[in-house]
């Protein structure tokens, strides 16, 4: 089935939706981030991962700054449309340390 951006239930979870962001190929998990109305339509317009930053307070493309840009093979929703999953073809590390994924820490 598929959904329009105006499906998303942005408001169940204060405007925001969750986004794992995964390898298209290699199926890893390379990072959460969170987005907004305005950001996953920025994602569909460009296929670039678009997301909201809640640490800076604004919109911001994945590799802007790094240049370890994602572009988005694909945009899947859950079935209740209020998380999203990007299916991405990565140009470098998804975290910000410079490991492939942000995934890397085990719990004790």
């Amino acid at each position: 089935m598929n959904k329009s951006i105006n499906d998303i239930d942005f408001e169940k979870s204060g405007g925001l939706v969750p986004v794992i962001v995964q390898d298209a190929v290699t199926k890893d998990v390379l990072t959460l981030a969170y987005s907004n109305k305005e950001s996953l339509e920025l994602a569909k317009k460009t296929g670039n991962s678009w997301f909201w930053s809640r640490s800076r307070n604004k919109l911001w493309m994945k590799g802007e700054e790094s240049g370890n840009t994602q572009k988005i093979k694909e945009i899947l929703v859950d079935c209740d449309s209020d998380a999203i999953i990007y299916l991405v073809e990565p140009s470098g590390p998804a975290c910000h340390t410079g490991d492939k994924v942000c995934f890397h820490n085990s719990l004790d």
